[in-house]
């Protein structure tokens, strides 16, 4: 047994050192770069507010470990920003830059670049900011055969909001459900932006869609026929659907906007389509499910008047005009050629 013993170990060390085997001439290779300055990757902060139309900064520096040097300068560095998708399993390409030679990809195309306020700065400047870039980023250095990263997480200051078409509850798969937000100058929110919402005092008893095919709904005040009067307060996940067969509502999100949303002083109470003109006579166009949420959210809009979808934000209840609770109040869907109402506008500025 101690002979047998002994061979392992002359073996062993015969190993390590062989200069006929490659992978492990490799290994050992690997194994030097390991004592040495070790490339890092750091976010100062790991998450960065901001909002639709604005300019954010997403921090990243990479550095050498125990030095205060950005590289080694015997390589190239290669920064590659992408965004995470909600399940982590996919990476969207944003951008590429390595030496003199710059590269954006999609939507991103002309709004990022690249700091560089020092040798060491790989921080992304992304401007006039988009709903859809609200998620996680991660920045990506490499040298050589070194390589690190840090994730950076964007938010927008913004509104969660139940949606259903006028075909009445549950009638919307996830791809309609993700044109319906688009229809409403929003997009369909993420599981953090309906919890944060459901911590602000959303309370909804109808499922709807989230953009990682979940479905949920957000409960503050349990009652029977919302998941019954003793469960505890939470957002109830019905878990994920078939995005094709399975229908639902939808929670969108919307930030805030460039334009002028208003109520529209007019003569007489008007139908839908008698709406639509008085708008476009006006210079604006009809409002939209989410710039009502977002004027009454983001800008305190108040007025007690029905109009559009049929909808009305109220940020001082009282009497006849939400009495209980400052919310977007919702008559419904009447006839769009009968019931009259008045309407709210919307003007974008240039």
């Amino acid at each position: 047994m101690k002979s047998l013993l002994f061979l392992v170990l002359i073996s062993v060390c015969w190993a390590e050192p062989h200069p006929d085997n490659s992978s492990l001439e490799h290994e050992r290779i690997i194994h030097i770069q390991e004592n040495g300055p070790r490339l890092l990757v750091v976010a100062e902060q790991a998450k960065i507010f901001s909002h639709r139309g604005g300019n954010v900064t997403l921090p990243c520096k990479f550095y050498h470990e125990h030095t205060s040097t950005a590289g080694s300068g015997t390589h190239k560095i290669r920064v590659k920003w992408t965004k995470l998708t909600s399940d982590y399993l996919r990476e969207v390409d944003v951008f590429v830059a390595m030496g003199q030679h710059r590269k954006s990809y999609g939507n991103y195309q002309g709004r990022v670049f690249l700091r560089e306020s020092s040798e060491n700065d790989a921080s992304l400047v992304i401007t006039n900011i988009i709903l859809e870039d609200y998620g996680r980023y991660k920045c990506e250095v490499i040298e050589g055969l070194e390589d690190d990263t840090a994730v950076v997480a964007l938010n927008l200051e913004g509104v969660v909001f139940p949606y259903s078409p006028r075909l009445g509850r549950y009638n919307l798969n996830f791809h309609e459900a993700q044109r319906a937000c688009l229809d409403q100058d929003s997009v369909i929110a993420s599981f953090d932006q309906l919890y944060d919402a459901w911590r602000s005092g959303l309370d909804w008893c109808n499922a709807g869609w989230l953009s990682d095919g979940s479905v949920q709904y957000p409960i503050t005040k349990p009652r029977e026929p919302c998941g019954g009067k003793n469960t505890v307060p939470g957002v109830r996940n019905y878990g994920f659907w078939d995005k094709d067969k399975s229908r639902y509502d939808v929670f969108c999100f919307t930030s805030n906007f460039n334009g002028r949303f208003y109520y529209l002083i007019h003569p007489t109470k008007l139908t839908y389509d008698e709406a639509v003109q008085a708008c476009l006579k006006d210079g604006a166009q009809i409002a939209k499910v989410g710039q009502i949420f977002a004027a009454w959210k983001l800008l305190g809009y108040d007025r007690c008047d029905a109009g559009g979808g049929v909808r009305y934000p109220i940020s001082r209840p009282r009497k006849r005009c939400s009495p209980n609770e400052a919310a977007v109040r919702f008559v419904g869907f009447p006839d769009k050629k009968h019931k009259l109402y008045g309407v709210y506008c919307f003007r974008a500025y240039n």
